[in-house]
């Protein structure tokens, strides 16, 4: 049986160094979002290259420390997102100095990141939550059920997998209209919608194999791993249980 850290109340240097990973692929990916990218007959855009990152993050905190972490982690990225779209609307708005010719650039660029952070915060927080969920619930059933060890690299991959499909998909359902609606063909949006979806849980296969040591290089150094069970409280809301 594998050995449960539950009742630890601390929060770990590996668990911190991941939560500002995500934090930084959160931001990152809100800043880049902005310019669309075509990869042959299909169009992304540029925060494909950074945000399924986040997804891959949340999979090794939910795995490794809980649902309740990956809360705490998904919170603290919209926090922090939110701070950076505060700032950098400040720097728009201070009016430059004689030396400063790029004003018109810099708000040309960033000008509509108030929009692009507004579907950016809706979006990640509920694909974010969707999938630290999926991926709990998923790996409870897989240790209810006595045939095969939740552990198993297998289950473990599936679980990855299909949550970051059900992630994804709702971040991208909810991303692209809010963020494009009338700045690009309907069309375009739905293709949008479809190939980041399908290109991100790519994306996450392609980097299984990483992910997954990683997961185990973990467990090691923690000792073991969370399992959420049926007293697991998964309110999005609920910030002090960790």
């Amino acid at each position: 049986m594998e050995k449960s850290r539950q009742n630890r109340p601390s929060l770990s240097l590996p668990f911190l160094t991941l939560t500002v990973l995500f934090v930084v692929c959160i931001i990152i990916a809100n800043l880049v979002e902005i310019k669309t990218v075509s990869l042959g007959p299909v169009t992304v855009t540029a925060g494909l290259a950074v945000f399924p990152l986040s997804y891959i993050i949340n999979d090794c905190i939910v795995e490794v420390y809980g649902f309740q972490r990956a809360r705490l982690a998904i919170w603290l990225g919209f926090a922090m997102s939110l701070l950076a779209a505060v700032m950098l609307n400040i720097a728009l708005w201070l009016p430059g100095g004689p030396e400063w010719h790029s004003q018109e650039a810099m708000e040309a660029i960033y000008g509509s990141v108030p929009r692009i952070m507004l579907a950016s915060f809706a979006a990640f927080i509920c694909g974010s939550m969707v999938n630290a969920y999926v991926m709990s619930r998923m790996k409870r059933s897989a240790t209810a059920s006595q045939a095969t060890p939740s552990g198993a690299t297998w289950r473990f991959s599936l679980r990855a997998i299909v949550s970051t499909l059900w992630g994804e998909g709702t971040d991208s359902l909810i991303f692209f209209p809010i963020a494009f609606g009338g700045a690009l063909p309907v069309s375009t949006i739905i293709s949008l919608i479809i190939s980041q979806a399908l290109l991100k849980t790519l994306y996450e296969i392609m980097v299984l194999p990483v992910t997954v040591a990683v997961v185990k290089r973990l467990k090691r150094i923690e000792g073991g791993e969370i399992t959420d069970t049926s007293s697991t409280n998964y309110s999005w809301w609920r910030l002090t249980d960790i």
